[in-house]
């Protein structure tokens, strides 16, 4: 595989790849991912889970629901999320990628939970809940 986009967490035990482009790219205010992030906004990448490579004997996982999370379970870098009812994605936290200031995010989900201080002025496309319909 040709890597175009890689990332991993801070103590480099774990590593990933993928030669596909990224299929979705935003922001979320979801409690969740705040709770998950310790940040008052996160951003992923997504990619077609059959498209990525990850490796790495320290990525540990934790499962909420339909919602599985990773993480680097050394240095705790927060990996990635996958969801059951989007069994063939996955999504990486932005500040996870290599080259991360190349992901421009596109659009803003759950921003009937963004916290009242937080203000993006950005003009991108704002979901009121999830900006991936699961069924």
């Amino acid at each position: 595989m040709t890597a175009l986009h890689s990332g991993g967490c801070r103590c480099g035990g774990v590593r990933f790849e993928t030669s596909a482009d990224p299929n979705h790219i935003s922001y979320c205010h979801c409690t969740d991912c705040r709770k998950a992030s310790g940040a008052p906004v996160s951003a992923f990448v997504g990619f077609m889970a059959d498209a990525v490579v990850i490796a790495g004997d320290t990525l540990r996982r934790y499962t909420n629901g339909p919602v599985t999370r990773s993480f680097c379970g050394t240095c705790g870098s927060p990996i990635a999320y996958t969801d059951k009812r989007l069994a063939d994605r996955i999504y990486f936290m932005l500040g996870v990628m290599d080259m991360a200031a190349y992901y421009k995010p596109t659009q803003h989900a759950w921003v009937r939970e963004q916290l009242p201080f937080v203000h993006m002025p950005d003009g991108l496309p704002r979901h009121l809940s999830t900006s991936v319909p699961r069924p």
